[in-house]
């Protein structure tokens, strides 16, 4: 064994394959040790939820047996990052730090006090751009200026992520320290954190992620373009058209090289144009991911404030009531409430749900996206900075998208067009169960509308013009 040890201080990036800080640690032939840093300031965040908590948990559970089976363990301590990694770094003697880079404005000044730390130390830091294929700086405009429209930058993109980098083996064998003795092994629980009892989590291991993507692979990709929009539960295999990766992917239980990777095998064995598409399709969505982290990094304003200016001039409504509705799925349109209670009982919302809720949100009640943007962080297990923050200002009008704020969702077509035969909606909304298809989607059209079951919280038509004028008046006052 080396007598240089090299800690591996992972964050969002919960594996042992293809992991680029542990790559290039154990390439320099030290002693590796992996460490996480329960940090206070993010644990105590109004923004982090009990179901994200937990499977985060599951997450670090799983990386302990991984390292185990290498006869390691994960280190977990708790405190700010900028004191406990340096002390981790000096305790076992170690040369330098490999840390895989994360882009949120509190992590990039994070990042910057640690590495400041251990310098003072004489320790290096090794940051590396692990979490997307291409740096949130990697792309520029023409004028040398960030991207801040989808599809050109999608071009970009494509043209500069080619070819498919592999995913990185590391052998793993006589590289990792045992660490007998030392203190900070026991894995934290929910309440020791100071979050209560949740919802049940989904299998959080790099091998759940593994089948999932292998179950995606082996067919639905191939009709994605069609099946991605059909509303559907995350492990419904007869209607879901989606990869359900999203919170495997959030905690980096999948590489986006791994991803890549399969996702070009899977192009390759494409049967039709039709199929090559729908990869493609999937592969879009993957680039949605980088665009937005490349929007926070530029912009980091957008954390608070709307993309663009003079939408922070609508006068949104303070309807406290309205929003708690929203939040239970008592709103009286059946494909939100559904949407909506499906979150709370899941932690997942399908991306299309998303839309539709949080246009309902902005458009139809007038209720300010940063609420929520909120409430989806504190219940999602893909809670995401950046990508949360683009989806909700791009439903509010407030973002990057092109389009204008006269977009609103209506949210009877929506239910019409993504669950027609109301599948969707009877799972969770049983109050309307059994009741006439003609009539499901907006039942208050009923001639004795079902009495469990709340009368909608806005007429959709008077919510559009209500919006419209809040919108516009906004943008005079910008003038």
């Amino acid at each position: 064994m080396s007598a240089v040890t090299a800690v591996v201080w992972l964050r969002r990036e919960l594996r042992l394959a293809d992991n680029l800080a542990l790559h290039h640690a154990v390439e320099t032939g030290a002693s590796v040790v992996v460490l996480y840093v329960l940090d206070p300031a993010i644990l105590r965040s109004k923004r982090v939820g009990a179901p994200r908590v937990k499977f985060m948990l599951g997450a670090l559970t799983a990386l302990d047996t991984d390292l185990r089976a290498h006869g390691s363990r994960l280190l977990i301590r708790q405190g700010d990052p900028a004191e406990v990694v340096p002390q981790v770094a000096q305790e076992l003697g170690a040369a330098a730090v490999y840390f895989n880079h994360d882009y949120t404005p509190y992590a990039r000044r994070r990042d910057a006090a640690v590495s400041d730390a251990l310098s003072a130390h004489g320790i290096r830091a090794e940051g590396f751009h692990d979490r997307v294929l291409l740096p949130p700086d990697a792309l520029t405009t023409g004028a040398g200026k960030p991207y801040t429209v989808y599809t050109p930058f999608k071009k970009k993109w494509r043209e500069t992520a080619k070819p498919v980098d592999a995913p990185v083996k590391t052998e793993l064998r006589g590289t990792l320290l045992d660490l007998g003795g030392v203190d900070g092994l026991d894995m934290p629980t929910l309440e020791s954190l100071g979050f209560e009892p949740t919802i049940e989590t989904p299998e959080a291991t790099p091998a759940a992620a593994q089948r999932l993507l292998r179950a995606f692979l082996a067919k639905k990709i191939y009709a994605y373009s069609e099946g991605r929009d059909t509303l559907a539960d995350p492990f419904d295999d007869s209607r879901n058209g989606t990869s359900s990766l999203s919170p495997y992917i959030r905690w980096g239980l999948l590489s986006p090289r791994q991803l890549r990777h399969a996702a070009a095998d899977a192009y390759r064995a494409a049967s039709d144009e039709p199929a090559r598409e729908s990869v493609n399709t999937w592969v879009d969505e993957l680039i949605w991911a980088e665009f937005y982290t490349q929007v926070l990094w530029h912009f980091p304003h957008v954390k608070t404030k709307s993309f663009k200016p003079e939408y922070d001039n609508v006068q949104w409504r303070h309807a406290p009531d309205e929003f708690a509705a929203w939040c239970e799925g008592r709103t009286g349109y059946p494909v939100v409430d559904a949407a909506m209670r499906q979150l709370n009982a899941t932690g997942w919302m399908h991306n299309r749900a998303r839309m539709v809720v949080a246009s309902f949100l902005t458009k139809d009640l007038l209720i300010d996206w940063r609420e929520g943007e909120r409430y989806f962080m504190q219940r999602l297990l893909d809670g995401d900075l950046a990508a949360n923050n683009g989806g909700w200002q791009w439903s509010a009008s407030s973002g990057t998208d092109a389009q204008p704020y006269f977009r609103i969702f209506n949210p009877v077509n929506q239910g019409e067009k993504f669950d027609p035969d109301a599948t969707f909606i009877q799972k969770w909304v049983p109050e309307l169960r059994g009741w006439s298809l003609k009539y499901i989607h907006a039942p208050w059209t009923m001639n004795n509308p079902p009495k469990n079951y709340p009368r909608p919280l806005i007429d959709h038509a008077l919510a559009r013009a209500r919006t419209l004028a809040a919108f516009k008046s906004a943008t005079k006052v910008s003038e």
